[in-house]
């Protein structure tokens, strides 16, 4: 890595650490005009850079022209919305590891893979730092799984409310059962949002008085699998609006737009439940004095390029961000990585940042009056994988990337390109082919790192159309060692051109960063001669 990019890394890191002091020793006056803000966490499972927000921050054209989230926009017209918030890893429990510990995924331990995973409890998580800061703090849903022990970083538990139940998790089955049973359709949906507002009230009625709380929401509605038609059925949301405005990546055709929908859908109704949550707050007179964030851990699950990649579509993710008293309706371009998170907690609350920690607090960014680019050294994030589903390929080995995404480029790593990105593509002769049911609905038949799913099917059953092939290859094939894209030219990052003479120097640039700050941040991957990630308990027989 070049010395101004080591320093540059270095001085954000510091300059983040010396902001907290300067806050916790701010005199007087100063220091009691700003309470310790409550912290509310409203984080879905699976959902990519999706929200109505966004169709006028991109302008029209895109996908974001469908969906209608109110509550999501609110928060950012409130607050600030962030164009370039991504993910270190477009896996749930890597992305969840990194974002609890404000780490990147691979200094995690265990916790840097998906099955298999258990948390070190030598490292420091912004929930129990706060609780030992004198927070309230509480979950709903998920927050650190598939993983043990279960929810270790927010207490393995211990602070779970959830007696209220579970069934805002699987909303377009459950409002489709009791819609069958004879409930109208809000009368169903009204069930699971009391539910979700009894768990939320629950843990607001268990805090001491005037003690601040930190409150982690994550259902997992948005993760697979959904109910086919519930877009249009439960949201009205028509599958042919999406024509003409699908990524270049996805094949335009109606059983696809029609799964993009029913993902929409599940979309709309966390949206709805964060609605309540503010509303409920706004009630309380606690809004105001609450930080709401609201993101996802990576992007759509059972589509090509999305979860399991490191493409836009797989690591970026929405991010809206609220807190009282500052300027409303910004829209940012500073780029953003989730891990990022846990300093801005603790930051706001006053605590001091682990030394561990190399995420960047983005309070300054918050506190700002500026729209567009705040701090123009926050141009590039770094994103990366090792194992997702365990037994994706023989001997359960992981596929390992690296990638930098900077406000001009894609640069991607592939260092085992002789895997299969999505899992080994098991039973495809004729005889032991999976059947389209089996593809829509078991994760594990083929291919185990693409969710199961209509639009998996789809494509199988056309693995040898020349018409489809492309996206066939795009979605389950191998990749090059290097990728490139210009993205801005380029949104849809499907023009490699690693291997262009006109970007040579391009592309030794983003090498030579990445890697830098890699072994900066000593990355195993590139700082071991034989990474651990090769090796049990992160790869192999259990």
């Amino acid at each position: 890595m070049p010395n101004h990019h080591k320093l540059s890394f270095r001085v954000l890191h510091v300059a983040s650490v010396l902001s907290v002091l300067l806050i916790c020793c701010v005199p007087g006056d100063a220091a009691e005009s700003r309470k310790r803000p409550n912290i509310l966490f409203a984080f879905a499972d699976d959902w990519g850079r999706y929200a109505s927000a966004y169709a006028d921050a991109d302008g029209p054209g895109t996908m974001n022209d469908v969906i209608h989230t109110p509550h999501f926009d609110r928060v950012a017209g409130e607050g600030v919305l962030f164009k370039n918030a991504f993910v270190t890893a477009p896996s749930c429990t890597p992305c969840r590891s990194s974002l609890l510990s404000g780490q990147y995924f691979f200094r995690t331990g265990l916790g840097a893979i998906l099955q298999g995973a258990r948390w070190d409890s030598n490292i420091p998580s912004y929930p129990l730092i706060l609780k030992k800061a004198g927070y309230h703090i509480g979950e709903t849903y998920k927050v650190w799984t598939p993983g043990s022990p279960v929810d270790a970083p927010y207490g393995a538990g211990k602070f779970g409310y959830q007696e209220a139940g579970t069934k805002f998790n699987q909303f377009s089955q459950n409002v489709t059962k009791m819609v069958s049973n004879g409930k109208s359709i809000e009368m169903a949906k009204q069930v699971l949002y009391d539910e979700v507002m009894g768990n939320f009230n629950d843990f607001l009625e268990d805090r001491p008085e005037d003690q601040p709380f930190c409150y982690w929401f994550g259902p997992t509605l948005v993760h697979r699998k959904w109910i086919k038609g519930s877009g249009k059925e439960l949201w009205g949301i028509d599958p042919d609006e999406l024509k003409g405005k699908m990524p270049a990546f996805l094949p335009d055709v109606h059983e696809v737009r029609q799964d993009m929908a029913d993902y929409f859908g599940e979309i709309q109704a966390f949206d709805a439940a964060l609605g309540l949550m503010l509303e409920q707050l706004e009630e309380m007179g606690e809004l105001d004095n609450t930080l709401v964030v609201v993101s996802g851990d990576h992007g759509a699950p059972g589509f090509p390029n999305g979860k399991c990649s490191l493409y836009d579509f797989g690591v970026g993710v929405p991010l809206a961000v609220r807190w009282g008293g500052q300027k409303e309706g910004r829209v940012v371009e500073d780029f953003i990585n989730l891990m990022d998170l846990a300093p801005t907690f603790l930051e706001t609350a006053g605590e001091s940042i682990p030394e561990v920690m190399t995420g960047r607090s983005f309070v300054s960014i918050l506190e700002s009056n500026q729209s567009g680019w705040v701090n123009p050294e926050r141009n590039w994030v770094i994103t990366g994988r090792e194992r997702h589903v365990a037994k994706a390929r023989k001997g359960q080995i992981p596929y390992p990337q690296r990638a930098l995404r900077t406000s001009n480029y894609l640069y991607i790593i592939n260092f085992k390109p002789e895997r299969w990105p999505m899992g080994d593509p098991y039973h495809l002769d004729f005889e032991q082919r999976p059947s389209m049911d089996k593809l829509t609905n078991n994760t594990f038949v083929t291919f185990a790192d693409f969710d199961a799913s209509p639009t998996k099917a789809w494509l199988f059953a056309r693995e040898h159309d020349p018409k489809w092939k492309w996206h066939y290859e795009i979605a389950f094939g191998k990749r090059p060692f290097a990728e490139l894209y210009d993205v801005n030219k380029d949104p849809d990052q499907i023009h490699n051109l690693a291997s262009s003479p006109d970007y040579a120097v391009v592309r030794g640039h983003l090498h030579e960063q990445l890697m830098g700050t890699l072994r900066d941040v000593n990355d195993p991957r590139v700082t071991q001669v034989v990474p651990k990630f090769e090796h049990p308990p992160f790869a192999g027989e259990q």
